[in-house]
């Protein structure tokens, strides 16, 4: 809902700068245009979605998620205790990181709101694990960033997959460092 209103404020702005300025031109014909990116962008990133999806549903029937939820295992239990006592759980985040792993955002938004539902467990304030999971699927670790490189190389880009050395070392960074101010403020708030 807020970023309903974001949206039409950043609409409204800009409609009146150019009035003020006198762009409405170049404004009434930016606006078919960018809608038509928008739409091409889109399409062309459909494809790499349903293709990497579609190898995440192989590898969930295969066994291999199973056996990354079993790898993932020591680490799931640190960050998320309940994970131990909630096998249901553990495979959902398992799952979840296991897509972000594969910069699979959306492939991994269904098992990360169910992760997130049961480790809200009904309660109407966030948890130190659930704000943990938000942290780790904000800022996750990406070994191969499918998405980007599908943007990329619909832009026309040769070699989407250069920019992996620079998206491992921002990943790490930023869930590190994220999971240390939530483990952090997860201290602090409690007293």
């Amino acid at each position: 809902m807020v970023m309903s209103f974001i949206f039409v404020g950043i609409l409204a702005i800009s409609v009146v700068a150019s009035l003020i300025l006198g762009n409405g031109s170049a404004l009434a014909a930016a606006i078919p245009q960018g809608a038509q990116a928008g739409v091409t962008l889109a399409i062309s990133i459909a494809g790499s979605i349903c293709l990497w999806s579609g190898v995440g549903r192989v590898m969930e029937k295969a066994g291999f998620t199973a056996f990354l939820s079993k790898l993932l295992r020591p680490i799931l239990k640190r960050v998320f205790p309940s994970s131990e006592k909630d096998s249901i759980l553990a495979g959902y985040l398992s799952n979840n990181i296991c897509a972000n792993f594969l910069g699979l955002g959306n492939a991994a938004t269904p098992m990360g709101i169910q992760a997130a539902n049961r480790l809200a467990k009904g309660k109407s304030v966030a948890t130190n694990e659930l704000c943990r999971l938000i942290v780790l699927n904000t800022a996750s670790i990406q070994l191969i960033p499918a998405s980007v490189a599908a943007v990329r190389t619909s832009l026309g880009c040769s070699t989407p997959f250069d920019i992996l050395p620079a998206v491992w070392i921002t990943s790490v960074c930023s869930a590190g460092l994220g999971l240390a101010m939530a483990y952090l403020l997860g201290k602090l708030w409690r007293r």
